[in-house]
């Protein structure tokens, strides 16, 4: 998998006013894809960066109109990269809405002018996209020219096939923070990006949640006015797609998985393979994402001109030898021991390991006596051993079942943690608790052909009786309500 990144930041202006630290974000910027992230390839171009050795002539760095098209037409004009690689776009400077487009203005750009003399955005990613990476995100940090027509600045086209953060609405201005010496923008990206450990940004939804809220905070700190960064994702999926390998953990992949199933479901073959080539890059021997992509190379086999640049797919003995292998760390803030359900998982002793989930969640909240669950327990249920009963679930399943995929369902289907009888029925239908309209009881549920979140079972009522082994929700009617208590919790413990 090959990285490769643009970074390009304007202090000096010919027709607009200076900046003061654009450069210094972008060289920013740059160092931390050639230190930290380790991209393969990184392409600079500041007032005084180097000139990119290329045949014939060098291509000449100063961020000028000419400078810049000259790079891209030549730079991409053919794929270099392919499905799995990833392609980064940074721009600090300024940019304007001209012409119903956006467009970032170059140190030589005239505002009278913008169409002949500043970069299109459209221009931009439809030259990057021609690299073959399927992943292309572009970060603009561009100030906003109140003058400019209908006085909106960037950030109201959706560019098809790439992932563009703004780093405000188009009403509003991105500002620079004498204090920090950077846009108040890249200096929340640098610190998010950096994140290790449980809060990382490794995903687009992360990242951006992360932004919206670091940005405003430092703009209040030093006394400027809002600013909002925005996102637009094309494809809708890719919002879940993972940007920082290295960070990401396998539970990320679990969005990721869903909307790759149902890209194929609805023929969409390129992009399913696209999203589960993500998988594979961070879950080596996910036993769906190489059934998956055999299965895709399987259709396009007699179809002319739609081969796909498939990976290399691991021996399966291999995968199951390295499977077997790895063991999940039975951690519990509360003394708990998993031994047993990570036994009964192992054997895909499925209806036994729910009951012992059940067991167990009572243990960890202190309720064991009681063999049920109230609100406050659900809220305050200890993310730790949440985590570990979450992660033996989706381990033994190879994703399938688990509180996080139950989680990503629900969500999908417009759930919230306030109970929506039409939602709830949705989800019951979707995982497999209620077929053709009729609740099934516990004993009816279905442990040997499971649909993906069919389990854990621990806290459903449907329509003739309790169903679970867990009472999540003392005295409350369907068990809907229940779980809308236990996702929100599954979300606060980045299930």
């Amino acid at each position: 998998m090959a990285n490769w990144a643009i970074s390009i930041g304007i202090n000096s202006y010919s027709n607009l006013q200076h900046l003061k630290y654009a450069k210094r974000d972008a060289e920013a910027m740059g160092n931390w894809f050639k230190e930290k992230a380790k991209f393969d390839q990184v392409f600079l171009f500041t007032e005084d960066s180097l000139p990119i050795a290329v045949t014939p002539s060098p291509i000449l760095t100063i961020p000028t109109y000419g400078h810049l098209r000259r790079f891209l037409r030549a730079q991409f004009e053919t794929k270099l990269l392919k499905n799995g690689d990833n392609l980064w776009f940074f721009f600090a400077g300024h940019g304007i809405r001209a012409a119903d487009g956006d467009y970032l203005m170059l140190s030589d750009s005239d505002p009278g002018d913008v169409e002949s003399t500043a970069l299109s955005v459209n221009f931009v990613t439809e030259r990057l996209r021609r690299c073959g990476a399927d992943n292309v995100v572009l970060f603009l940090d561009a100030c906003r020219n109140e003058g400019d027509r209908s006085g909106l600045g960037i950030g109201t086209d959706q560019h098809q096939g790439v992932i563009t953060f703004y780093s405000c609405a188009p009403n509003q201005k991105s500002y620079e923070i004498d204090e920090l010496q950077h846009g108040s923008f890249t200096k929340a990206l640098l610190d998010g990006l950096q994140i290790q450990g449980e809060g990382n940004c490794a995903t687009v939804e992360r990242l951006e949640h992360y932004l919206q809220h670091q940005v405003l905070q430092i703009n209040q700190y030093y006394k400027k006015n809002a600013q909002n960064p925005c996102v637009k994702v094309e494809p809708s999926c890719k919002r879940y797609f993972i940007l920082l390998e290295q960070s990401a953990t396998k539970k990320d992949t679990e969005p990721l998985k869903f909307q790759a199933s149902l890209a194929e479901n609805q023929g969409d073959l390129l992009l399913a393979e696209q999203l589960w080539i993500r998988v594979l890059a961070i879950s080596k021997v996910d036993f769906d994402a190489i059934e998956a992509i055999k299965r895709i190379a399987l259709k396009n086999v007699n179809q002319p001109g739609t081969a796909l640049d498939l990976p290399t797919v691991p021996n399966i003995s291999d995968i199951k030898s390295q499977r077997s292998s790895l063991r999940i760390e039975l951690c519990s803030e509360r003394n708990v021991d998993y031994s047993k359900l990570d036994s009964l998982l192992a054997d895909g002793k499925w209806k036994e390991a729910d009951e012992e989930t059940a067991r167990v969640m009572c243990l960890a909240a202190g309720m064991e006596e009681e063999g049920w669950l109230r609100v406050e327990d659900i809220d305050n249920f200890p993310c730790e051993d949440l985590r570990t009963i979450n992660q033996l679930w989706l381990h033994y399943s190879n994703g399938k079942f688990g509180f996080s995929v139950q989680k990503e369902i629900y969500q999908s289907l417009g759930g919230r943690r306030e109970y929506n009888a039409e939602v709830w029925k949705k989800f019951c239908d979707r995982v497999g608790w209620r077929v053709k309209g009729d609740w099934l009881n516990y004993e009816d549920l279905t442990f040997e052909d499971h649909a993906r979140g069919h389990l854990p079972a621990v806290g459903f009522r449907g329509g003739s009786g309790w169903l679970g082994r867990l009472w999540l929700v003392a005295g409350v009617g369907f068990g809907g309500w229940g779980y809308g208590d236990l996702f929100s919790r599954a979300k606060t413990c980045n299930l």
